[in-house]
């Protein structure tokens, strides 16, 4: 019997972080809009929830609001959420990805480990080419951890 390997790496981006916090007040950031609205994005977005159903099946509306002033309405489908261990969500609107976000507790730090995959890896290089999603995730990324030390 052959097993294919489902090789994603030319389609995908990832970007891991060991957050120094808890897992609780990690989830907490991710889950609660009041929170999630004052980290999601690249630097200089602001946002504003619209609906976040975190339940598989659930809806996510926001708008992000660039730093020029364009808004860029997002919609995304929850797919699994397991607390404290895993939010997935497929990107429905405009570019269309797969988002997994892994926590795993490690002491009293919190690792995550993001991943976007996209349908190809032509459609990887489009995004990449229009909006530097790469920098992008990772400027998220900061952000978060920016917000994170401002709470405590």
């Amino acid at each position: 019997m052959t097993t294919l390997l489902n090789d994603t790496a030319d389609r995908e981006i990832t970007v891991s972080r060991l957050l120094d916090a808890p897992i609780d007040l990690i989830w907490e950031l991710w889950t609660n809009p009041d929170h999630i609205k004052n980290w999601w994005g690249p630097n200089g977005f602001t946002n504003t929830i619209i609906k976040m159903d975190l339940i598989p099946g659930g809806e996510w509306t926001l708008i992000m609001h660039g730093p020029d002033g364009t808004n860029y309405d997002n919609e995304s489908i929850f797919t699994e959420v397991e607390k404290h261990k895993k939010i997935a969500y497929n990107h429905i609107s405009g570019h269309e990805f797969t988002a997994t976000i892994q926590f795993e507790v490690k002491g009293k730090q919190t690792h995550i480990h993001w991943q976007m995959l996209f349908e190809t890896k032509e459609e990887l290089r489009r995004i990449m080419n229009l909006f530097n999603i790469n920098e992008g995730l990772k400027q998220n990324v900061d952000r978060l951890e920016v917000y994170l030390n401002q709470l405590k």
